[in-house]
């Protein structure tokens, strides 16, 4: 490769970094930092997980990109990016992987039972969904928003690019569809294709305002903010421990995660403001990944080894954003003399 083509190469990299960013979040997040993509394959399986990586990156990198350009497009807000969030999770766990429908086995296991009825998983059905909205779909959009705050209100692809991504989504999601097994019957899946396009009419309907923050200064603490970040994962682990054990009815288990999740937007919306909102943002993203580290370390020593690798890679992009928050917090410094003399008085 010659210099040139090398420059041209790194300068079309710096360009498209945010597109890049996005892409490779959107899928390590869920994928690499749970465990459901086993870091510990690039030893012993290193094609596979290139390959199964990749395709991770074309279904969730694919799906955050065009939500986040949607948001931008039609000038939305956090209430759109969750609801066609959950459109991808409904996308994903129910019309490619079929695990809405999954009886038992890997990644189900006891959910596959508990909750079980006319053939869906609905208690899987309704944490994978809020999963998918939230650390899917709206962390890596927020991350990468933090990072780049000079183009969060820019369109990144032009609509060739929006073709392209849309393509290879529907592509993964029909094609693997018809690959999986335990498919959903006839009314689970025009079930689920309803629930799916009423989210997209949600969405397209939400205003910019719902969900934004109040005017004026936040008003919980640093530490809160963290650990409510922290919520949504923890229910969803009270939930797997209750499917195991089974000492309340799967109603009450669903009820369990809409009240918790529903109880954390509205703490966000009561509480935080508007002043300070970068910084409120990042520590709430910290505490939604801090349970994530917590659960590294359990997997390191039992499932996964070496995923605390990629725990230490997270904690590192953490600590640059936040230095990245701070110079900004503080503004560009002017040396003394460099603005000039003060006018001259009438």
């Amino acid at each position: 490769m010659t210099s040139s083509r090398a420059g041209r190469l790194r300068a079309a990299v710096r360009a498209n970094w945010p597109i890049l960013s996005l892409l490779f979040l959107a899928p390590a997040i869920p994928e690499l930092l749970t465990g459901s993509t086993p870091v510990s394959e690039i030893a012993y399986n290193p094609i596979g997980f290139v390959i199964g990586f990749g395709l991770d990156i074309a279904l969730y990198g694919s799906g955050a990109l065009l939500i986040r350009e949607f948001a931008v497009v039609y000038r939305k807000g956090w209430a759109s990016i969750l609801l066609l969030g959950a459109a991808y999770g409904i996308a994903e766990e129910g019309f490619e992987v079929h695990t809405f429908f999954q009886t038992s086995g890997t990644p189900v296991e006891a959910l596959g039972s508990y909750g079980h009825l006319f053939g869906v998983n609905w208690i899987w059905a309704l944490t994978l969904t809020i999963f998918h909205s939230t650390y899917s779909i709206a962390l890596p959009i927020l991350l990468t928003r933090l990072w780049f705050p000079g183009s969060q209100d820019e369109r990144w692809l032009r609509r060739r690019g929006v073709g392209f991504f849309g393509g290879l989504f529907v592509v993964e999601v029909v094609g693997f569809g018809f690959l999986v097994g335990h498919g959903p019957s006839p009314a689970a899946l025009g079930f689920f294709v309803g629930v799916a396009a009423v989210l997209i009419a949600l969405a397209l309907w939400a205003p910019r305002y719902l969900l934004r923050a109040r005017p004026g200064r936040t008003t919980i603490g640093r530490t809160p903010l963290v650990l409510l970040g922290s919520v949504e994962f923890l229910v969803y682990f009270a939930v797997l421990i209750i499917a195991a054990s089974r000492p309340i009815p799967a109603l009450a288990a669903a009820a369990l995660v809409i009240v918790g999740n529903a109880a954390v937007l509205l703490v966000i919306v009561r509480r935080v403001g508007t002043e300070g909102l970068e910084r409120s943002e990042f520590r709430f993203a910290v505490g939604m990944l801090s349970v994530l580290f917590v659960w590294d370390l359990l997997l390191e020593f039992i499932l996964v080894p070496g995923i605390l690798a990629v725990s230490a890679l997270f904690v590192y992009l953490l600590v640059r954003l936040d230095r990245s928050l701070k110079r900004r917090e503080v503004g560009p410094t002017v040396p003394l003399g460099a603005a000039g003399l003060p006018p001259a008085g009438p």
